[in-house]
C-alpha cells in the first residue's frame, strides 16, 4: 500500500471514492444475500466488503491531515456506493416473485401464454365491481419478471398486477431445477 502515500492527494481522495463504492456495493449486495438466506455467497461478500472499507478508512485517518477532501472522497464513495448497489441489486435480480394478475376479460389467454413461457400459474375466477375477473397467480424469477409483465400486457393491456418477493417457497415446478453451484450459495 506504499504506492498509494506516493499518490498526490486528489487521486488517493479518487482511490477513496472508489473503494466505498465497491464495498457499500459489496454490503448492499451481502444484506440481500442474508435476506435470502444465502449464507456461503453472505460470508463471500462481507469478508470482502470489509477487507475494502479497511484499505478506505486507512488512507482516511492516516492521511486525513493533508485534506478534507479525503473525508469528501469516503461519504461521497458511501453516497454513491448505495445507488450503485441498487443498481446492481436490480441487474442480478435474486430470488423470486408472486405476480399477482387481474384481467377482466382475458385472463384464460394470459394464462395459457405463462404456462407456454415456462412459468407455473394458478387461476381463479372473481367478481369485481364490473364484472367477473380472472385472478392469476404466477411465481417467477425477478430476472424473468418483465418477460412475464410484457407477455401479459400483450394480450391484455388494461390489466392490473401486484408484485411482491418471495423470501421462501417450496421451489415447484420449474423453479426447482438449479445447477449444483446455485444449490451451495441457495443453502441455508
Amino acid at each position: 500500500m506504499d504506492f498509494i502515500n506516493q499518490l498526490p492527494i486528489w487521486a488517493v481522495a479518487l482511490v477513496i471514492f472508489s473503494l466505498r463504492i465497491v464495498d457499500v456495493s459489496l454490503g448492499t449486495m451481502r444484506t440481500i444475500a442474508v435476506v435470502h438466506g444465502r449464507m456461503w455467497l453472505s460470508v463471500g461478500l462481507g469478508f470482502f466488503e470489509i477487507l475494502i472499507w479497511l484499505v478506505a478508512i486507512a488512507q482516511v485517518i492516516t492521511r486525513l491531515n493533508e485534506s478534507l477532501l479525503l473525508m469528501l472522497a469516503y461519504a461521497g464513495g458511501y453516497a454513491a456506493g448505495n445507488a450503485a448497489g441498487i443498481a446492481l441489486e436490480r441487474l442480478v435480480a435474486l430470488g423470486s416473485c408472486v405476480v399477482r394478475i387481474i384481467s377482466m376479460e382475458r385472463g384464460g389467454e394470459i394464462a395459457h401464454t405463462l404456462r407456454d413461457l415456462g412459468q407455473g400459474v394458478t387461476t381463479f375466477e372473481g367478481a369485481g365491481r364490473d364484472g367477473p375477473r380472472t385472478l392469476i397467480y404466477a411465481i417467477c424469477g425477478r430476472k424473468d419478471l418483465h418477460k412475464v409483465i410484457e407477455a401479459a400486457r400483450a394480450i391484455d393491456p388494461r390489466l392490473f398486477y401486484a408484485v411482491e418477493r418471495v423470501s421462501e417457497s417450496s421451489r415447484v415446478g420449474p423453479l426447482a431445477h438449479h445447477t449444483s453451484w446455485q444449490n451451495i450459495l441457495n443453502r441455508k
